[in-house]
């Protein structure tokens, strides 16, 4: 590992809290477990990883919990194992090697005594394995019966032509396994396609449908502001006319009234 790696992980030996230590020291543990050869009925490994789920989210809950990157790279480490012991209960080796590309093994080390992170080293192990297994599983047949063929004298002419068509047979299987594996997988993308392309259209839609709402409601405003300014206009002439005539009726009656009152004696 380089300087300016080894500095920038330098969490690795030195954990800030005891759930964190606790938390490396069991995934050391889960690491190794995972290298070693184990027996289909260990089960030891697989409570092991729940418990580190536990421990990760009780970390992550904590005030005190690790930067961002540190806890992102024990995800990625609590995933990787999670996955590994999903894909070894797969029952063909082919979808075991298939779910075994999918995984994605730590970056860092956990422990500074490891040069190469322990995920990646369990993660290209599993690879040869798998694919071992489908080796064995595809070419397994014919070389049984090549060997009781052949016997101990040595391969013919014939064996070994025999031989060569049954291997160019495996590899035609292999073949297709592998064009039907990416047919699928073509599958996949072209409907992850599809509906992302359909979603985008929806979504087009909606925001075409709310900026016409917005413009009418702008409109709505607009005209809305006009009839109140137009109201009020027409609210305040109303008033002026009514102002107008009750004055004239005061004075017309003030002056009626004095009228009156000079008339009123002059009768008598």
């Amino acid at each position: 590992m380089a300087p300016a790696e080894g500095a920038e992980y330098h969490w690795v030996v030195m954990a800030a809290s005891r759930l964190e230590l606790n938390l490396v020291r069991l995934l050391c543990r889960c690491e190794a477990m995972a290298a070693e050869k184990r027996d289909p009925d260990e089960w030891r490994l697989e409570k092991y990883v729940g418990a580190l789920e536990d421990m990760l989210q009780a970390l992550k809950a904590q005030a005190s919990k690790p930067a961002s990157e540190v806890l992102n790279e024990y995800s990625r480490k609590v995933d990787f194992l999670k996955g590994m012991l999903q894909a070894e209960k797969l029952t063909s080796s082919s979808e075991k090697a298939l779910a075994n590309q999918f995984l994605a093994p730590g970056r860092v080390p956990t422990t500074a005594r490891e040069r190469v992170p322990a995920t990646k080293t369990v993660h290209l192990q599993s690879r040869a394995r798998y694919t071992s297994e489908m080796r064995s599983e595809l070419l397994g047949t014919p070389e049984m019966d090549v060997r009781k063929r052949t016997g101990a004298s040595g391969p013919t002419p014939r064996d070994e032509k025999q031989s060569a068509a049954e291997l160019d047979l495996v590899l035609q299987r292999h073949q297709n396994l592998q064009e039907k594996l990416a047919e699928e997988m073509l599958g996949l993308a072209r409907s992850l396609k599809t509906n992302t392309l359909a979603a985008q259209s929806v979504i087009k839609k909606d925001n075409q449908t709310l900026s016409h709402s917005l413009k009418m409601a702008d409109q709505n405003l607009e005209k809305l502001k006009t009839e109140s300014e137009r109201l009020e206009q027409h609210t305040q002439k109303s008033v002026n006319w009514l102002l107008w005539a009750m004055l004239i009726v005061v004075c017309f009656i003030f002056i009626s009234m004095i009228l009156f009152i000079r008339i009123m004696p002059k009768l008598k």
